[in-house]
């Protein structure tokens, strides 16, 4: 039956293993739901199907065999009556029934084996679709963790960065420092030797004009009074 063959996927099926190959397992998560979902509806439909098809061959059996014992209490009450040629014909029909019967049991066992591979079809989609409901909140709360978490890697690597741009800074500012101090060291080279002769003698001929002024006003006192 295609329906056997269009379903073997999901009997094999393994979720861990179709969410490590996605790119955006939370965008996996529910799709796969709805193509569970929309797997298990024709599952349904088709379990149903292959479950009327064994019941309606376990009737033809059990009608068949119901027929041959007919057959057979009528080759008996044809016999007890006198009427072996009647009795014949009744068991030859009993033994064309078994033949049929035999027919009818070999697709009734064929009908079965197939019912039994859709119901265990139909339980483990019912299965999946289950344990991946329970299982949704909790992956994508692990999937956003991890998205945040990459986030603040990125940002610590901005930060690292900042840290890099910071001390590159600083070398500049060191590098200014250090100019400005030679510039002021070949000002200071360039205005030439101090005259500190000159420097002195200014500073003690000021002191002396200033110890004379002070003498004449202190003898100017003194004759006032």
């Amino acid at each position: 039956m295609s329906i056997l063959t269009r379903f073997k996927d999901i009997m094999a099926s393994n979720i861990n293993a179709l969410l490590d190959k996605a790119e955006d397992p939370e965008k996996m998560i529910d799709q796969y739901l709805r193509n569970l979902n929309k797997d298990l509806g024709k599952v349904k439909s088709e379990t149903a199907s292959v479950m009327a098809e064994e019941q309606r061959a376990k009737r033809e059996v059990n009608e068949c065999q119901e027929e041959m014992e007919k057959m057979e209490r009528y080759a008996m009450k044809a016999l007890e009556a006198g009427n072996e040629g009647d009795a014949r014909k009744f068991l030859e029909k009993k033994t064309a029934l078994a033949a049929k019967l035999s027919e009818l049991e070999t697709a009734y066992q064929l009908a079965s084996s197939n019912s039994l591979q859709m119901k265990q079809m139909h339980d483990k989609l019912i299965g999946d679709i289950g344990e991946l409901e329970s299982r949704r909140s909790m992956l994508k709360a692990k999937w956003s963790v991890a998205k945040t978490q990459e986030r603040m890697n990125k940002l610590g690597s901005s930060v690292t960065k900042s840290g890099g741009s910071i001390s590159a800074f600083e070398r500049m500012e060191e590098k200014v420092n250090r100019a400005l101090d030679e510039a002021n060291a070949m000002a200071e080279l360039n205005a030439g030797p101090k005259d500190e002769i000159a420097d002195l003698t200014a500073k003690y001929d000021s002191n002396s004009s200033e110890v004379d002024d002070e003498l004449e006003a202190l003898k100017a006192r003194m004759k006032n009074n």
